[in-house]
């Protein structure tokens, strides 16, 4: 089971290896003229698919020279450049083509939230800003983005990303005229870049509504689960074993109906464990073994008593689910959803589809330079991300057993 960490891999550091070969041309193929239909002209269209070669095939860091070395001339980088940064082609269409071809091929069962910490040497990329990053214990001079992916068991690829700008950004007209930040862009928390970007595949893209998987221990959890509710999405939700909540059955020591650290409650029902067994990538051999035990719980704000009117609403009907390995503490996670109906078991492999999550990220976006763009332009970092997350997409599929794959008429 994975503990969650923001990436926070050196990401100029050299060596790291291209992508391409034969088995990824077919799908770069099909790919390419799903995303780039919505582009008006073929000269976009044809740098759309050689960008995408390039974060492929581009040795060390994807940046928009090493691309234009790969593919030919300053000529070419200049295009790139203007191509990437100054152009008028919108993102959105290509990302929604994007997450519908990828519904289809290789269907999610979630979409997990993941938030990524982009290290940069200087002040001038958009969104940088020296902050505190707790689950490091470390000041760092970075840019904040969240990604939504589609994620499954056997792959897992990001779709849709919203970069976290802070005041001193949105607030300095001339930093922000500089990176052309739009108007509409406005002060947002993390916790609402993520919902705002899950929203955005089921209300806008019109894609399946998903359980959203997403650590919140760094963020504010209570936050997190109520936009969540808001926007009637539902959630498994890796939380503090500090978060309050209040549990349904007494628990021992306390009045009832008052406020419990989830930890507490979870530990106080550890004759309830359950052993489940799932299928851990990085473990060698036959399936792996975990304790999980669930309690039905209500949130701080919940009342005490909820009607079946409120409860078909997505207001109450709260689990706390607690998972551990045999022979060590208890509980090694806690976990919050709203999906009470659901088996544990079933919650837990949802759970570990973070893991999943954050396995792709380091073997393959990574590496497809989903952390490269060291550009001034709002735009340019999200059509970067875009294509990168594209370019994910196609190392990804090219080395999924094809058996869990469908191909596109």
């Amino acid at each position: 089971m994975s503990d969650f960490a923001p990436h926070l891999r050196d990401t100029l550091a050299p060596g790291r290896s291209r992508l391409l070969d034969s088995s990824h041309d077919i799908i770069l193929s099909e790919l390419s003229a799903v995303l780039f239909a919505s582009l008006p002209r073929a000269d976009q269209r044809r740098k759309g698919t050689e960008y995408l070669r390039g974060l492929l095939g581009a040795q060390g860091r994807k940046s928009v020279r090493n691309i234009a070395r790969l593919i030919g001339g300053q000529a070419t980088e200049q295009n790139l450049h203007h191509f990437i940064s100054s152009s008028t082609w919108d993102w959105d269409p290509v990302r929604a083509a994007l997450a519908h071809y990828l519904r289809t091929v290789a269907p999610p069962q979630a979409w997990v939230v993941q938030q990524t910490v982009i290290p940069k040497a200087g002040e001038h990329s958009v969104g940088v800003d020296r902050q505190f990053i707790s689950s490091v214990g470390q000041v760092l001079n970075a840019q904040q983005a969240v990604g939504v992916w589609s994620a499954s068991p056997d792959v897992s690829m990001p779709v849709n990303w919203r970069l976290h700008l802070s005041r001193a950004w949105l607030d300095d007209v001339p930093r922000r005229s500089q990176a052309a930040i739009p108007a509409s862009v406005t002060s947002r928390t993390l916790e609402d870049c993520a919902v705002e970007a899950v929203t955005e595949l089921t209300a806008d893209w019109r894609l399946p509504t998903l359980p959203v998987v997403m650590d919140v221990r760094e963020l504010d959890g209570a936050k997190a689960m109520n936009l969540l509710r808001a926007a009637g999405l539902p959630f498994v939700l890796r939380i503090a074993s500090t978060l309050p909540l209040r549990p349904a059955e007494s628990l021992a020591g306390t009045s009832g109906g008052e406020l419990v650290p989830a930890h507490r409650i979870a530990g106080a029902w550890s004759d309830r464990r359950r052993v489940v067994t799932w299928h851990d990538p990085d473990r060698e051999g036959g399936p792996a073994a975990a304790l999980v035990g669930a309690v039905r719980v209500r949130a701080a704000g919940d009342p005490a008593r909820v009607g079946t009117a409120r409860r078909l609403a997505g207001g109450g009907g709260l689990l706390l689910l607690g998972t551990g390995s045999p022979g060590r503490r208890w509980p090694q996670e806690l976990w919050l959803t709203d999906l009470p109906d659901l088996p544990p078991a079933q919650l837990f492999r949802l759970s570990q589809l973070i893991g999943r999550v954050e396995r792709d990220f380091e073997e393959i976006a990574d590496r497809t330079g989903i952390r490269d763009y060291a550009g001034r332009s709002f735009n340019g970092w999200h059509r970067h991300v875009t294509l990168a997350s594209a370019a994910h997409a196609v190392a990804a599929l090219a080395h999924t057993d094809g058996r869990t794959l469908r191909r596109v008429s």
